[in-house]
This record gives C-alpha cells, structure tokens and sequence, in this order.
C-alpha cells in the first residue's frame, strides 16, 4: 500500500468551499467545514478505505474515484475532530502513517502586475471562479502532487482579500489562480507556499 496523498484542510473558507461544493459528486460541502483527501495506489483499495471512513464517525462522503494507478477520496464534517479521527483510523487499518504521504512541492508561483484586459478575459473564458478583473495582480500557483493543491487554495483565501479564479487538483500539476491587489496577492501567496512546504513526507521520487 502506497500513501501518495494525505491533507487535511482545517476550515474552509468561504470561496474555496463555494468552489469546491461546485464540483463536488456526493455530498457537498460548506463554509467552516474541515476535510480530509487521501489518495492510494493501489487505486482499488480505496473502496475499502472509503468504506471504513463512513463506519468510523459521523462524516460526509464528498468524493470517490478510482484511476489507473490511484484511488482518490475526500471526506469532510463540521467537526473537525470527526475528520481528524477518521483519517487517523483509516490510516491505522491501512497500516500507514501520515508522514507515509508524499512530501509536496511548489513547481513554480509566478504573480503578474496590471494584467491586460484582454488576457484577463482569455483567463476567464476557461476558470470557474471568480473572475480577473483587468488591471489586477494575477498569480498562478503550480504544486505536484495535485491534490495539494486545496491546501493552497484555501490558505490563500485565509491570508487576505483575494479572489479564488481557479484550482485543479487533479493531473500531474495542481493549480491555483487568485487575483486582486498586489499586497493582497502577494501576502496570499506567501501563505500558499508556506502551507505546503511545511507538510512533511517521504522525498518524491524524479
């Protein structure tokens, strides 16, 4: 069993829970709720570990896929004790630790300054978010492994007034569109980077 995945976010902030809520295939999740993702090779196994997350508390079910190679779930509650406990339970039957997971890495956070109106309407034409307003600083946020990328997402939100335009958590790269001030942005990304390059793990192999 190989834990590729395993983050928690604590409270989720109210764009961030908007958005994920938007994409959400069981039950959705709302503002203030913590979750867990984890994701497993082999993929199959993580019918099993999403079986024993729902026998364990009182949480919610908010995704469920089966890949090639990994198997991906998230769960969430309005107890974050609930969802502490869960994935701590699930990690235990699978005979892993937290520190198992994969170790994160920020590929690239590149900020641009008074974005043109024009690229800021190609930018919209394709997120689901917020929109970019012209003029604005934009920043993109590139992290591996993917689903990673929630973390950032949220804490961006949490360290100031910006807008959420985007994330992806799935595919090689995660990533993370926010726009707004260029104070705001950069205090924002400051904060993404510094949430995931503290969560510890096992190097990624190149």
């Amino acid at each position: 069993m190989q834990l590729r995945t395993y983050v928690m976010v604590d409270r989720m902030q109210p764009q961030y829970a908007a958005f994920t809520g938007k994409r959400t295939l069981g039950m959705i999740p709302v503002e203030g709720d913590a979750q867990i993702f984890m994701e497993i090779s082999p993929a199959a196994e993580i019918y099993r570990v999403m079986d024993l997350a729902l026998k364990t508390t009182n949480v919610q079910p908010g995704y469920l896929n089966m890949e090639r190679e990994y198997g991906f779930i998230e769960i969430h509650s309005s107890h974050q004790e609930a969802v502490q406990y869960t994935g701590a339970k699930a990690l235990e039957a699978m005979e892993l630790q937290e520190t198992d997971r994969l170790k994160p890495e920020v590929v690239s956070a590149n900020m641009i300054s008074g974005i043109h109106a024009y690229q800021a309407q190609l930018i919209n034409a394709r997120n689901v978010g917020g929109l970019v307003l012209a003029n604005e600083t934009f920043c993109v946020i590139e992290v591996a492994p993917a689903a990673y990328i929630v973390l950032a997402a949220n804490e961006a939100e949490k360290a100031a007034r910006i807008t959420l335009n985007h994330y992806a958590s799935s595919g090689a790269y995660g990533r993370l569109m926010i726009s707004g001030s260029e104070s705001a942005v950069s205090q924002s990304r400051d904060a993404a980077i510094a949430a995931i390059e503290a969560l510890d793990g096992r190097a990624r192999s190149r």
